[in-house]
């Protein structure tokens, strides 16, 4: 039998994630390329061999292309990994669906963002899918820091497709290894949700943290976030089960714990007094929860679920309230029966 073609993946977005995954593909031995929005910071990580801009200190494998060419690098792959901000996912969709016609060979996009689009409240597949009609779109979450990743520390993540196959159990394989491993699933929608409304719970971890209110607190507040994450998703067609695995809780205790967690430690320094303007100004890295904690606030408003932590954490960050009132404002709420909704093991 001929030996089975290896899989080549291009990785569009050169931050700190983006970096970090097209590190792991190259190390894996698989052709993998990293795709820089400006052409300077392809240059210079090109000469330093490292993104000094985005995760200093880990040197790329002298087998990773580094380039600007977004035409060049997918005419040349099988699998595009998109890792931009949600903000920024149309734009690039955009300039990958105008330079398509050469790329042949490709099978499959997968989203490495985890937030909303503003305004539409769509998840990153549904951008994807909108904008380049007729790929097959996926999504890879879990509880991944980027430095991690790439400095090989072990870490689990799940790839989440609309449509599964032989091809993406190819990409399961090719991805996966000693450090990294991959397990697929077909909730796409449960497992975007997950990832992106992590991040609203992880700057509310951070308030615990910034006001010094304790352990009990925080795993009190983390404990009620799971319940209200479970309760959004599915209301939103996602499977429940989903949101106790990787994509959810899993990502939920990294986000909200890693001393490393944008989310984390915004919440946290909102929680020591400093104002959410002042924390977004002149940012070069993006805080998620900042935007998703808007965009979910809206589509639950949109769609009639109830997210009480959700609702205190946007009034926090967009209408100016004071943590320690919305604290109280949830502490005080009508006292009620703590209820457990069971899941299937097996999955």
């Amino acid at each position: 039998m001929p030996e089975e073609s290896p899989v080549r993946f291009a990785v569009v977005g050169a931050g700190a994630w983006g970096t970090a995954v097209a590190t792991h593909l190259a190390r894996r031995g698989q052709r993998a390329g990293l795709v820089a929005r400006r052409p300077e910071h392809a240059l210079a990580m090109q000469l330093a061999r490292e993104n000094r801009d985005y995760l200093p200190g880990i040197k790329l494998p002298e087998n990773l292309l580094i380039t600007s060419d977004l035409g060049a690098a997918l005419s040349e792959s099988d699998v595009a990994l998109i890792a931009s901000p949600s903000h920024a996912l149309r734009t690039w969709c955009g300039q990958m669906q105008s330079v398509l016609g050469d790329a042949h060979r490709l099978q499959l996009f997968i989203s490495l963002v985890k937030g909303l689009e503003i305004g539409t409240h769509l998840r990153p597949s549904e951008v994807m899918a909108q904008v380049l009609p007729g790929v097959n779109v996926a999504t890879l979450t879990g509880p991944t820091n980027a430095a991690e990743v790439a400095r090989g520390l072990p870490a689990a993540m799940v790839l989440a497709a609309r449509q599964s196959g032989d091809f993406v159990d190819q990409v399961q394989a090719a991805m996966s290894g000693p450090t990294l491993r991959i397990y697929t699933s077909d909730d796409l929608p449960g497992a975007e949700y997950g990832a992106c409304l992590k991040n609203i719970y992880a700057i509310a971890a951070g308030l615990c943290d910034g006001l010094r209110l304790g352990d009990n607190a925080k795993a009190a507040l983390l404990t009620r976030a799971l319940t209200e994450m479970v309760r959004v998703g599915e209301a939103l067609g996602a499977k429940k089960e989903t949101f106790y695995g990787l994509s959810g809780f899993g990502d939920l205790v990294a986000t909200c714990h890693g001393p490393w967690s944008r989310n984390r430690e915004f919440g946290q320094r909102i929680g020591e007094g400093r104002t959410v303007e002042e924390l977004m100004a002149g940012r070069k890295t993006v805080v998620e929860g900042h935007r998703s904690t808007d965009a979910f606030h809206g589509l639950c408003l949109e769609k009639g679920i109830t997210a009480p932590i959700m609702a205190e954490m946007r009034s926090i960050l967009y209408e100016g309230r004071k943590p320690a009132d919305a604290l109280l404002a949830l502490m005080t709420r009508e006292l009620k029966r703590e209820t457990h909704t069971p899941f299937s093991a097996a999955h």
